[in-house]
């Protein structure tokens, strides 16, 4: 495993860390804990130890697998989790101070942890990030023990600039991979001039990347690839990344054809995006141990050549970057 520093936390993580929208099960499935328990632990044998969850996960059952499982191990494992998106309907006025440090109070409950390592807004509406209040707020958790460091979820690059213009946002999330690339034109050198993490998620465009899925793939009732592909539940964004599924096909078919011998292609996505040095780490998520293996492959692989990343990004520019460059 190799180690970067997560911003002006000063933690040293793990480069390819686990996100936990899916741990215990796929997305929509019943929460499995043996199965939750299995993964977790896992992920830290291989060395993994920053571990990004949120409050909506399962209802909180995530929250409550990860406390359960870092605090049975001796190692120092880095616990970030996300508040604000269960305030429903979710918009501006939802966002109180009080409101939003009952939410981390009631994660630390679930999680049995005295504080947590990262605690961050869940892809707030643009509004909030013009309200200083809400900001502030994490100050005084950090002065009463609750949190170490705040940082923030985005859905959009110019949420992302918004935030760090704060001192005390220390991180952001933020989608990046092959098929979304807008990061790392200015918002990557604007995070680098103030030491703020960047920790990356959907870096597999929800499975999309792997390579595995075809137009006969079908995905189960509760899980967002059936439901959301218009944004019907939450940012469109969020589910492979925007990309019409029939593009996104096409896109992947010729990126196999660039590592032919490769029947998944997740490692190849995940080695691009630690190629940016501005990637503090990328959460990746697992719903069975075997996924866990496999996003560790990625230190296996050798180095691209110049041909293999000139047609990545000659296929990023032919099918992908006119339908979503500029939404995100």
């Amino acid at each position: 495993m190799n180690y970067r520093k997560l911003g002006k936390t000063n933690f040293n993580i793990s480069e390819i860390s686990l996100g936990t929208w899916q741990v215990g099960g796929k997305w929509g499935a019943e929460f499995d804990n043996k199965s939750a328990d299995h993964i977790l632990n896992t992920a830290i044998d291989r060395g993994i130890n920053f571990i990004d969850t949120a409050d909506v996960y399962e209802a909180g059952l995530s929250e409550i697998a990860v406390g359960r499982v870092v605090k049975s191990r001796k190692e120092r494992i880095y616990v970030a989790s996300k508040c604000g998106r269960q305030i429903n309907p979710h918009v501006n006025e939802g966002y109180q101070p009080a409101v939003l440090q009952k939410y981390v109070e009631d994660t630390l409950k679930r999680t049995g942890l005295e504080t947590l390592d990262l605690i961050q807004l869940h892809c707030p509406p643009n509004e909030v990030y013009y309200r200083p209040e809400i900001f502030e707020l994490f100050d005084r958790l950090k002065e009463q023990g609750k949190i170490l460091n705040l940082g923030v979820s985005v859905e959009k690059v110019e949420q992302g600039l918004k935030a760090i213009e704060y001192s005390n946002v220390t991180t952001v999330q933020i989608i990046f991979n092959i098929f979304r690339q807008r990061p790392a034109e200015l918002f990557f050198k604007e995070a680098a001039k103030r030491n703020v993490g960047v920790i990356v998620r959907v870096p597999l465009a929800s499975g999309l990347l792997t390579g595995k899925y075809n137009k006969a793939t079908t995905f189960e009732a509760g899980d967002h690839r059936h439901f959301n592909r218009n944004g019907e539940a939450f940012d469109k964004g969020e589910t492979f990344s925007g990309i019409d599924y029939e593009t996104g096909l096409q896109a992947v078919a010729e990126l196999k054809a660039l590592f032919p011998n490769m029947d998944n292609l997740a490692p190849v996505a995940l080695k691009w995006i630690l190629r940016h040095p501005a990637v503090s780490c990328i959460i990746p998520g697992a719903s069975k141990v075997e996924q866990v293996h496999s996003n560790l492959s990625t230190f296996d692989l050798p180095n691209f050549s110049f041909t293999q990343l000139k047609g990545m990004q000659d296929i990023y520019e032919k099918h992908i970057k006119p339908q979503v460059h500029h939404l995100w």
